[in-house]
């Protein structure tokens, strides 16, 4: 099997991110969301996010494989040192340390633009993305319950935040 490459967004990428993200909001409650994007809204999307923060994704060969990225955790001006990060894999790429390798890439690149603080916010239940934020350091740090309501069901979502600079 040929190894996993990361690297910046490329022109191109959004239709296979589109595709990968558009699984999301059709098949799970991982995202909230619930139209899928055609390639030129994710586009824009990314354009948006990458004005600020690195989005990078995970290709092996030509075929990409997942992707990470950064971006406002929220926008009023005491926040600008606290980012979202998020990362998504192909359906059938999970567990294989693709969103391991994504986020060993992204994380000290946030860190030198001046981040201080990484916030995972996770739907919930979600095993997988659990284990992958605690294994990396994120720290669990609270629950609002039954915020999200998709498929009929009332979903909570779960915030994990890693500390990247010196606290005072």
């Amino acid at each position: 099997m040929q190894p996993s490459l990361i690297r910046p967004f490329a022109p191109g990428d959004e239709h296979a991110i589109a595709a990968i993200y558009n699984h999301y909001i059709l098949h799970t409650t991982v995202t909230f969301e619930e139209e899928p994007l055609s390639p030129a809204q994710m586009r824009e999307r990314i354009d948006a996010y990458r004005q600020h923060h690195p989005w990078l994704v995970c290709v092996r060969g030509t075929e990409v494989l997942g992707y990470a990225y950064g971006a406002k955790f929220h926008a009023r001006a005491a926040f600008r040192h606290t980012l979202e990060a998020s990362v998504y894999l192909k359906a059938g790429c999970e567990r294989q340390g693709l969103g391991r390798a994504l986020y060993k890439a992204l994380i000290p690149m946030l860190a030198e633009q001046g981040c201080r603080t990484l916030v995972a916010v996770i739907a919930l239940p979600h095993e997988g993305s659990v284990a992958l934020h605690q294994s990396l350091g994120f720290e669990a740090s609270g629950r609002l319950k039954q915020v999200g309501f998709k498929f009929g069901q009332w979903l909570d979502i779960g915030y994990w935040t890693l500390a990247l600079g010196p606290r005072a």
